[in-house]
């Protein structure tokens, strides 16, 4: 068993997919619209799908956001440098949740950003 995907609902597909390969340097692997049930699907990774766990992006047609609730964590990605991935997303235009430095009561480096529909992602230096 393996996880597949975690699929996130947004308010703006095109502003999610450039969010996501632009801002976190992911790809769109695949997109495809269903007409009959009103939304657009679109998945994106840094790999292909058949070795690497990828996001789906659901847009449902009409919908333009979402309240994110209370029980919703975030996305984690590990990076070479914290700092460095802070500053370059900062550069192409991301928002920083937490600056990157040392985790409450721990040493491992982190940082949090937000995506457009107010998604944290979670940046973790590598071990």
């Amino acid at each position: 068993m393996r996880i597949l995907h975690t699929m996130l609902r947004v308010g703006d597909l095109q502003r999610s997919i450039d969010f996501y390969t632009q801002v976190l340097g992911m790809r769109l692997l695949r997109s495809q619209e269903y007409p009959e049930g009103e939304f657009t699907l679109a998945f994106l990774g840094y790999g292909d799908e058949s070795e690497h766990t990828v996001i789906e992006l659901t847009y449902n047609w009409g919908v333009d956001s979402y309240e994110l609730g209370s029980g919703y964590g975030h996305i984690a990605i590990e990076v070479d440098d914290v700092y460095a991935a802070t500053d370059a997303i900062r550069q192409r235009g991301g928002k920083i949740l937490r600056e990157a430095g040392p985790m409450n009561a721990g040493t491992t480096i982190i940082a949090f950003v937000e995506d457009p529909d107010g998604y944290p992602i979670e940046l973790i230096g590598k071990r």
